[in-house]
Parts: structure tokens; sequence; C-alpha cells
């Protein structure tokens, strides 16, 4: 018999004090919602700029829009990282300047670009002559970086293939750039979501210095290399801490640039806000197949379509907390929705004290990033994620 509340050692993610000031605030919250801790979100960027004083960061706002999150960050000091016209609208309409906003995107239209531009924004990502070009066009004198592809091996969802060009390609585009009227400014990449192989920011920022010397042999010297994201939030298994990746992060940089580092910045989105949210959800149903089944099937009120998509193919394994106690059971995790694809966690088998039952509450840690921004719109009729913010400690 297990006489704690089964799963994972709490500690392991937080104090049983922060737990239950969580579980107060969400007492009268309709399930699912998410619960967001600024005070978490702010203790991870201080840390960010302790580790790498000489990086701008550059927020990716993709991972969490709600605005108490921007407005946090930019009292902070951060610049953000932008992939369409409502993020740059809500942007703006919070006070942030245009000069600290870089247009990450490489697939856009034209008239994105005149929107940006004609809202003083002046940093554009590309990977391609067409975009390019367009850039151009309507945003002349801008300045321009170049995304290099990258495989994203060792992340847990990775971002390769339909982003960047390889480095023959860039060194193409690199002179059109300075042809047409824009400044060849600098190269980007992205080793992946949640990556775990920090030695994938060797290799990508190896190409990057081979770009560089490439472009100074023909009288174009690039100034800035973005770093992308990859850093890690603190899922079910365990990473290496921040301090460790930006240690080596930093031994890669001075290994190539021994004499002086270009402009440095980073584009975290993940480390910055999975740790600071808790996704409150209910036991919809606890079921068996059959009668010699092993496994029995909880569904919850919250899958893959209300915000927790990044279970597909089990790729992020979520902490899981079931604060109830007794036997513990291998169980299959499931959504509410009427789609056979809303089963979260099938073949990772999570564990689950027998007592539970359906109407019980259950909490998913880590869920801070990519939850609220991926949600549905009234998929089968249920709501995009409810989001709320803790009052500051």
């Amino acid at each position: 018999m297990n006489n704690e509340p089964y799963s994972f050692p709490l500690e392991r993610y937080m104090t049983r004090e922060r737990f239950e000031r969580i579980q107060a605030f969400a007492a009268d919250k309709e399930t699912p919602c998410l619960i967001i801790d600024l005070d978490i979100i702010e203790q991870k960027f201080r840390e960010m700029k302790q580790q790498m004083p000489f990086a701008k960061v550059l927020y990716a706002v993709k991972a969490n829009p709600k605005n108490e999150v921007i407005s946090l960050l930019h009292e902070l000091g951060s610049g953000f990282d932008v992939a369409s016209r409502p993020e740059l609208d809500q942007l703006l309409s919070l006070g942030v300047d245009p000069s600290k906003v870089s247009y990450g995107n490489t697939i856009k239209k034209a008239r994105d670009v005149q929107y940006f531009y004609d809202r003083g924004v002046r940093l554009f990502a590309t990977d391609s002559e067409e975009d390019l070009r367009t850039i151009a066009k309507i945003a002349p004198k801008s300045r321009v970086y170049f995304r290099i592809i990258t495989e994203g091996t060792g992340s847990d969802w990775p971002l390769s293939r339909k982003f960047g060009a390889h480095a023959d390609v860039i060194f193409n585009l690199i002179k059109i750039a300075k042809d047409v009227g824009l400044e060849p400014y600098g190269l980007s990449f992205h080793v992946g979501s949640q990556q775990r192989d920090i030695g994938q920011w060797d290799d990508a920022i190896a190409r990057c210095t081979y770009l560089f010397e490439a472009c100074h042999l023909i009288g174009i010297d690039l100034k800035m290399i973005n770093l992308g994201g990859g850093f890690p939030a603190s899922y079910l298994e365990a990473t290496q801490p921040l301090e460790v990746y930006t240690g080596e992060i930093k031994r890669f940089l001075r290994e190539d640039f021994p004499v002086e580092l270009p402009e440095i910045c980073v584009e975290p989105g993940r480390s910055l806000t999975a740790d600071a949210g808790i996704l409150v959800a209910e036991v919809v149903l606890v079921s068996k197949k059959s009668k010699n089944n092993l496994y029995r099937w909880v569904y919850l009120d919250v899958g893959m379509f209300g915000g927790l998509i990044e279970t597909m193919g089990e790729a992020i394994k979520y902490p899981i907390y079931f604060d109830k106690t007794g036997n513990s059971e291998e169980i299959i995790l499931a959504g509410p929705t009427c789609d056979s694809m809303d089963v979260m966690y099938e073949t990772f088998k999570y564990h689950m004290p027998s007592s539970v039952e359906a109407g019980d509450r259950v909490y998913l840690f880590t869920t801070g990033a990519y939850t609220q921004s991926y949600s549905s719109v009234y998929f089968n009729g249920f709501p995009p994620l409810s989001t709320y913010v803790m009052p500051r400690a």
C-alpha cells in the first residue's frame, strides 16, 4: 500500500506549500484550466540572464501569449520573437517598442511584411529567395537574418525540415540581400524544442562560423547569431540543468569566436513558461474494454485538442499528479472528444492510485508552454483552455 499521493515525488517539481496554494486558487475554477505562476517566469528569466548576460533575450510569444506574461517579460527587459500580425498587435498594445521585435517567421505574405514594416519593425528572418526579395521590395534597408536548417536530433519536439536552408543556399541569399538593398545582419537556427543533446548547438554554431568566414572573404561582415530556443523544462524525463546548457554553449562560442563574440540572441519560450503552469483537469470516466484487459482507460476532461497536442506520438511527457492514496496501477490516458486520435499516452504507461474515480481532480505539471496557445476553438463544442494567473507571492 502506498500511503502518499501516487505518481512521483511532489518535491521534485514544487514544494507542498506551493502545490496547496495552487489547489486553493483553483478550487472554484471549472476544469480544465491552466494556472500560471508569474513568479516562476520571473525566476526563469533572471536565471537565463544570469547565465548568459551577453545575450539578448527574444521571448517566443507563441509559447504562452497571456498578456500578463508578455507584460512581465517586457518589464524585465525582454525582446520578443513573433510570427504573425495578431502577435505584433498584442505587443504594441502592451507598450512594446517595435525595435524590440523580431519577425521570426520565414513563412509570410507580402502584406504581412508591409504590416510589420509600417509599424516600425526592421528585423526579419528569411530562408528563401522569394521571401528575401519580398522583404527587399516592401521593407527596404531592413536587417535580415538567415535561418540555417538543423536536424533536431535529440529533441522531444523537433523543428527540422520545414524551416531553414542549407549553408550553400544561405550563402547565396546573403549575397543577394546586399545586392537588393537589405542589410545581411546575421544567422539563426533552432536545434529543436526540449533539446536533450547539447552538442547540437556545437554543430549549428560551427555552421555559423563557416558562413561568417565565407561572407567576410567577399566583403560582408555578419554581426549576429540567434541561437534559437531548445532550452529545457522540467517534464517527466530529466534533463541537465540550465547552467550546464549555457556553460557548454558559451564554450562552443568561445572556441569558434576566440577574439570577439558576435551579437548573440536567444529565443526561449518553453524554458521560461512551461514550469510556471499547472493544468487542472478532472477524471471523467475510468473503464475497461474487456474483463481481461491489463490496463484501465482513464478519460480526462482535457486532451490533445484542449491544449495537449504535444502528447502526439507521446513526445512530451508531462508529470501527472493524482492527489490520492492507494495501490498503483498502470493506465492508458485519453481525452474527452469524439476523435480516436485523442489518446495521450497508451504505449508509455502512467501510474495512478486505484482509488481514483470520476470527479477526482488531476494535476498536469509543466504545462505553462504550448497548451493554451495550442488549444482548439470549440472542437466537439469544447471551449478553448481557460487560463488564470496566480496572485504574485
